[in-house]
């Protein structure tokens, strides 16, 4: 009969009332913290994700200095803001001269683009058509520019904004890094925090849950981004050798397929196809073997940098990621989008299936060292 007094009711709700009040304010003071920090927290999750993927490199190369933090830290992120810089120049200064080749075709009347040669004489009758643009848009531009305005437009359009946000992305990319040289100097409190929270989110698997993680963004980061970048690079390396035209462009185009795992043959075919008609025989032969080097390798190094054991993910799940990631972020969705979805396929999986979570892991570790 107490609980029904007026004493008990002015207690309960005087609870409910505090209890409110201070949900009221944490929910302030994080969605304030969110709104400070949202610029940087594409930034900070990538800083997060290379520290991971790199902590055992740089534990290694640590050992060869003598334990020596500071100095591998800087000596790391040389390396890695090299491996991103300099691709990058390359690129856009092939961009700029292209531009400005086009500029001066143009003032000077000479073809912008060049004829077909003789040997598309030879071509299968399906591709008669774009033969005949090429031959059109090589006599006079205008014309087909008038013809297609409208897709010109959008393709111009879209390419234009892709460029804005390549550029935006590689700027991200270097601030990253950087937080992630300084994560990766203090990585033994670090391990210890991430894993605290892990536990104060989940509870008794939380340790378990962080040994996923770690291991999903090691394998998705190997595995797929970095054979990607791999790809990317040699084939960039061939197109810039044997000058195939605006070959920042293509190489660009040639990363994203790649990562997206559709393969950079839909780009690099149809250049080497071009190459045959405008250049000479040896240069154009070379390159074809080199893109058939590059197309092969897909096959060689996942084996190697995955492990004898399946891939974190079905590649639905790496294209999803990749695709959404990238119309949602830009440039740095392209990777992160990747590996958050992978990740949260990895947990789902761990979720519906407790009991195997354990072997699972174990056999994650031992082919991650392989």
């Amino acid at each position: 009969m107490q609980q029904n007094s007026p004493t008990f009711n002015i207690f309960n709700f005087e609870k409910i009332a505090d209890i409110i009040i201070r949900l009221g304010v944490l929910f302030l003071l994080i969605g304030w913290c969110y709104d400070i920090l949202k610029p940087f927290v594409l930034i900070i999750v990538w800083a997060i994700v290379i520290a991971v993927a790199f902590s055992p490199i740089y534990e290694r190369v640590v050992k060869l200095f003598k334990g020596k933090k500071i100095l591998v830290t800087i000596f790391v992120a040389l390396i890695l803001l090299t491996i991103l810089v300099v691709p990058s120049v390359l690129i856009t200064q092939s961009l700029y001269e292209e531009v400005n080749n086009f500029a001066h075709y143009y003032q000077t009347n000479e073809h912008l683009i060049p004829p077909p040669g003789e040997t598309t004489k030879n071509w299968p009758t399906i591709t008669k058509p774009i033969v005949e643009i090429w031959a059109s848009a090589s006599e006079d531009l205008s014309k087909v520019a008038l013809k297609y305005t409208e897709q010109l437009k959008t393709v111009g359009a879209w390419l234009l904004l892709s460029l804005a946000g390549i550029g935006k992305g590689i700027l991200q990319f270097i601030v990253s890094i950087i937080i992630a040289m300084g994560l990766l100097l203090y990585s033994e409190s670090l391990t210890k925090v991430s894993k605290n929270i892990f536990v104060k989110l989940i509870g008794n698997n939380g340790e378990h849950y962080a040994e996923v993680t770690v291991i999903t963004i090691r394998n998705v980061v190997k595995g797929f981004l970095g054979v990607a970048l791999i790809q990317a690079l040699m084939i960039g390396i061939g197109f810039f050798l044997a000058g195939v035209p605006f070959a920042g462009i293509f190489t660009i185009i040639c990363l994203f397929l790649a990562i997206i795992q559709v393969g950079i043959g839909p780009v690099a075919i149809p250049v080497v196809i071009y190459m045959y008609s405008v250049t000479d025989a040896t240069t154009a032969t070379i390159l074809a073997i080199w893109v058939g080097i590059t197309l092969i390798s897909d096959n060689i190094l996942k084996p190697i940098l995955l492990g004898r054991g399946n891939p974190p993910a079905p590649m639905l799940v790496i294209f999803l990621g990749a695709i959404g990631g990238f119309i949602y972020n830009g440039f740095i969705g392209l990777f992160l989008g990747a590996v958050i979805l992978t990740l949260g396929y990895k947990f789902f999986l761990s979720w519906i299936d407790m009991e195997n979570d354990e072997p699972q892991i174990e056999e994650l570790q031992t082919e991650t060292e392989e």
